[in-house]
């Protein structure tokens, strides 16, 4: 069945139905980033791939609202398939409520499906289109009678991490949750997002592609934890260490008629992080406290034990980098090399590397104008032969099961002009600016996207996407409350976050720059004017001194710039072969 037919069957459905707007978000009933096969709708009926975007269909539209991270990927992929590019003016913003409260006449019936919508999410649509008469309804599934061969959900084992390599008990886990539920006075709580489930079970598994988490739902009262997980994917005696933590086991099919039934007086949902059909199962006589989930903020902060783990990662990580480049700078020229190969050849250099279990996502490889697609991912249609000129962006990670990695770099591959050169050097100054902020304690994330934006500002340029995520502990490589970037989220930097740090320029059908690292937030020092945090830098890979313009560096960035590449230099060496080490020294030689 084409997209077209697709699109033309559900537009029949909404006609039977009396439905004039159907809305289908990109998420699953945990609010998920990356999705199950199941729950990839979006990509099913229209054929965009992205990690963020909403359909919107009327009988006479059909849309995809996406932000600019995805601007020419989705008018190429939404070509042919009756599906139109409607281009977000705010990252995340529900626009297409706005959209369809000027388009749709009153009485006019809106739908969507409750299992895939954030309370969030819901909530906006009828804020703004409620009061416009028009109905909103949330249960509204148009796709499972047409979607014949939807895939079943995954049915791959999950397992527990000892103690000691997460630094912290499941009882003690629930012990910090369940403080936070008594100052909220929430009798208990339910969460659905699946890195918080992870975290707070000490479990991961292989549900979801790059990301180590199972499907599951937990119920966490004053004193009561059920895990909600198919049966058969823990082991027996998995299942009886979590009881022995105080964890009931039930299956992942009854967590619904649970919630139906729940006997509490209060409960605690994360609006962002619960689906609608879960918030509208809850009894009308228990009352519901919307507040972030009090794991979010817990795992954000890594203890002793994560952060020992990361560094250790950020040393077996920055080996396969360094083999993969030694690799791609000999083999260009002498063989045929592909952005999907190249994909490959890292991933290999990766999976040679102990504890390692997976990417952390699909490795984006852009050579010449693809790089200036922030989230390019090469298929057999787009995909590029290198040849000994322009630039190439190689933004990847690793799932090790002692850390999360992240690392975007970018090396020239021969005849490099003036302009990408320029605009390299730009992107390298901010990423320095960024790493070497020292800042008052308490301050928020959109300071520090500031402070890393500012000396490309003073040169008129700019970037789409926010300068840094936070990043999970061998869990997603996304994760909040944190986050670099212009919106003013009211989340301060704390001691133990990680966040990357990713400044970027695109110049659309000619190239792109990204330069990465990941960071650590640290105390720095005390004055009489408060107290000061900095960043301690983790990411261990050179970065190419062959695209400075030194010009357009003050001595404090070369100075930063040296001093890195040789601390790389000293933490790689020791573990590269002779000549894998010679070919480093090369490469982190002071500029």
């Amino acid at each position: 069945m084409s997209h077209l037919e697709r699109l033309t069957q559900i537009r029949a459905a909404m006609r039977s139905q009396g439905i004039d707007a159907y809305i289908i978000p990109s998420s699953d009933p945990h609010i998920s980033e990356y999705l199950p096969e199941r729950y990839k709708c979006i990509e099913w009926v229209s054929g965009f791939t992205g990690s963020a975007g909403t359909l919107v269909i009327t009988q006479d539209f059909a849309g995809l609202w996406t932000d600019g991270r995805y601007f020419v990927q989705a008018n190429e992929q939404l070509a042919g398939t009756g599906f139109e590019l409607v281009k977000l003016k705010i990252q995340g913003a529900a626009e297409y409520a706005d959209w369809l409260g000027e388009t749709l006449s009153e009485g006019a019936r809106v739908a969507f499906d409750g299992n895939l919508a954030s309370l969030l999410v819901a909530q906006t649509v009828k804020c703004a289109l409620l009061p416009l008469n028009i109905q909103v309804d949330g249960h509204v599934d148009l796709l499972s009678a047409i979607w014949n061969d939807r895939p079943p959900l995954p049915q791959v084992d999950a397992f527990l991490l000892d103690e000691s390599t997460t630094g912290q008990s499941t009882e003690s886990k629930l012990a910090a949750v369940r403080a936070i539920l008594a100052k909220s006075r929430a009798e208990s709580h339910f969460i659905s997002s699946l890195d918080d489930v992870a975290w707070l079970l000490n479990i991961r598994g292989q549900d979801v592609p790059c990301n180590p988490v199972v499907l599951s739902f937990v119920y966490v009262s004053t004193e009561q934890a059920i895990l909600f997980i198919k049966e058969g994917k823990l082991s027996a005696e998995a299942v009886s260490q979590l009881n022995a933590k105080g964890v009931e086991i039930a299956d992942y099919e009854d967590a619904f008629n649970y919630v139906k039934n729940i006997n509490t007086k209060s409960i605690l949902l994360d609006p962002k992080r619960t689906c609608f059909a879960v918030y509208d199962s809850i009894p009308k006589s228990v009352q519901i406290i919307e507040k972030i989930n009090p794991s979010t903020s817990l795992k954000a902060i890594k203890n002793e034990v994560e952060i020992a783990h990361i560094r250790h990662t950020m040393v077996q990580d920055g080996v396969a980098m360094t083999k993969f480049f030694k690799w791609l700078e000999e083999a260009l020229g002498q063989e045929e090399l592909s952005e999907m190969s190249i994909a490959d050849k890292l991933a290999g250099f990766r999976a040679e590397q102990p504890g390692f279990v997976d990417v952390s996502f699909n490795t984006i490889a852009g050579y010449l104008d693809h790089g200036a697609l922030p989230h390019y991912h090469a298929t057999p249609q787009s995909n590029y032969t290198l040849k000994q000129e322009g630039l190439l962006l190689v933004d990847s990670g690793g799932q090790y099961k002692t850390g999360t990695t992240d690392i975007t770099r970018v090396v020239s591959l021969g005849n490099i002009t003036q302009e990408e050169k320029d605009d390299y050097t730009m992107v390298l100054k901010g990423t320095i600016e960024g790493s070497q902020a020292i800042f008052p304690m308490g301050s928020k994330g959109y300071q520090i996207d500031a402070i890393t934006r500012r000396p490309m500002w003073a040169t008129l340029r700019n970037y789409g996407h926010g300068t840094g995520h936070g990043i999970g502990f061998f869990l997603n490589v996304h994760e909040g409350p944190h986050v670099f970037n212009p919106t003013n989220v009211d989340v301060a930097i704390e001691e133990g976050m990680i966040t990357s740090i990713e400044p970027g320029l695109y110049r659309e059908g000619k190239h792109g720059i990204r330069i990465e690292n990941l960071v650590l937030a640290t105390k720095y020092d005390n004055s009489i004017f408060g107290d000061f945090m900095h960043f301690e830098t983790l990411t261990i890979c050179y970065i190419d001194t062959d695209l400075v313009n030194k010009e357009l560096l003050d001595q404090v960035h070369i100075d930063w710039l040296n001093n890195y590449n040789q601390w790389v230099f000293d933490q790689l060496s020791p573990k590269l072969s002779t000549a894998e080490a010679s070919w480093l020294a090369n490469k982190t030689k002071a500029i």
